[in-house]
């Protein structure tokens, strides 16, 4: 499989040089607390800079193909860690700061409030959520601990069951829920995709029991953590902030995940594996994730947009992903920023990325000529 440039040593990526472009969400934290202390237009600017103004950097400083050597250790990317470990408790004193100082803060009208908070869901949902993913990935306990906390912040601690058990696995077929299909617009799969990933996310927990010949009411269900942490932060913020902080605490765990599925909708979009028969589907490949080596947004997401080589190793770190040239995955025009206000636009999202679906089929698929379980999600369920 053919990369796209010339790889970067372990001891260039080892410089913090080289990492300190991947900090730039930390401006994020600052720009929350001005929002809160100033009010009035102000808290508008965390959409507007996460949504818009990397996708303007995007657009001066373009693609970035250069691929890190992939055999790098921990060691050598200790900077990238430290800014992975370093963002959970940043977003934790924010948000619990928050918490207390919003609700009771006379500057602030009630709009203000709620939009004060959406911002800060589009942090924890754009950056936390995807630092928590990043994490979840990992071996050591402190990484997935970290993961934990990061998504029970935003009641959405089931993600990283379904992540892990049901969306690597059985990716780009009709078993994973979050593989939005073809022609299916974010308005319909964001609810389907909320009820389904749960219900997923569950009963793979219980099946991995099962096979232990455990029941789910078993103390290792990770779920009885997801529910003592969530319910620890429900706690929390109705300590902090009364019933208004609890409110407000609800709204930013929305926004975050909206941020989330809206992201996840965009990954795999219209891709799916072959059947081969009696419920066997070709190996996971790097033509089955949407691929993005937009510079800029790639600094805010880790490198979350070279989704293709995640799924394909998903577990090297963010640092080294590697991208993709156009005849091994499907790229998408923009960086996620502009994709996710794409998406919630059904009839320009339909008009940029189905000739793309159709195109991606005729290059990797000729030999397939009727879509149509397809695009329903109804052949066979894989074994």
């Amino acid at each position: 499989m053919t990369m796209t440039s010339s790889n970067i040593s372990t001891d260039q990526l080892a410089q913090i040089k080289r990492a300190l472009p991947f900090a730039l969400s930390f401006a994020l934290i600052p720009l929350v607390w001005f929002t809160a202390f100033v009010g009035g237009w102000t808290v508008i600017l965390v959409p507007l800079v996460t949504w818009y103004l990397f996708s303007i950097i995007d657009s001066f400083l373009g693609l970035n193909l250069d691929n890190a050597d992939p055999d790098a250790t921990d060691d050598d990317l200790f900077w990238y860690r430290m800014i992975t470990l370093l963002w959970m408790p940043a977003q934790l004193i924010t948000l619990l700061a928050m918490l207390w100082y919003v609700p009771q803060a006379d500057h602030l009208g009630g709009w203000e409030k709620f939009f004060v908070f959406f911002g800060i869901g589009v942090m924890t949902g754009t950056i936390g959520i995807n630092y928590s993913h990043e994490l979840m990935h990992q071996k050591n306990k402190i990484e997935r601990l970290w993961a934990d906390i990061l998504l029970a912040m935003v009641l959405y601690s089931h993600f990283r069951s379904e992540h892990l058990l049901v969306h690597h696995r059985y990716v780009a077929t009709p078993r994973d829920p979050v593989t939005a299909h073809y022609k299916e617009g974010f308005h319909r799969f964001y609810p389907r995709v909320l009820r389904q990933s749960w219900q997923s996310a569950f009963r793979a927990e219980k099946a991995m029991l099962a096979r232990k010949d455990r029941p789910w009411t078993h103390r290792s269900n990770p779920f009885f953590r997801y529910w003592a942490l969530q319910g620890a932060f429900l706690a929390i913020a109705l300590t902090l902030g009364g019933w208004t902080g609890l409110g407000l605490f609800l709204a930013q765990a929305g926004t975050a995940i909206w941020q989330l599925e809206l992201a996840n909708y965009v990954e795999h979009y219209g891709l799916t594996r072959k059947h081969l028969g009696d419920g066997k589907y070709e190996h996971v490949r790097p033509h089955h994730s949407w691929n993005a080596a937009h510079r800029a947004s790639n600094w805010l997401l880790i490198n979350l947009q070279r989704h293709s080589d995640h799924h394909y190793k998903p577990d090297r770190r963010f640092p080294v992903l590697q991208t993709y040239g156009a005849s091994d995955a499907p790229q998408l025009p923009f960086g996620y920023p502009v994709m996710t206000v794409m998406a919630m636009m059904p009839w320009v999202w339909r008009r940029v990325m189905n000739p793309r679906v159709r195109k991606w089929r005729e290059m990797y698929y000729p030999e397939i000529t009727d879509w149509t379980a397809y695009n329903n999600g109804t052949t066979p369920y894989p074994r």
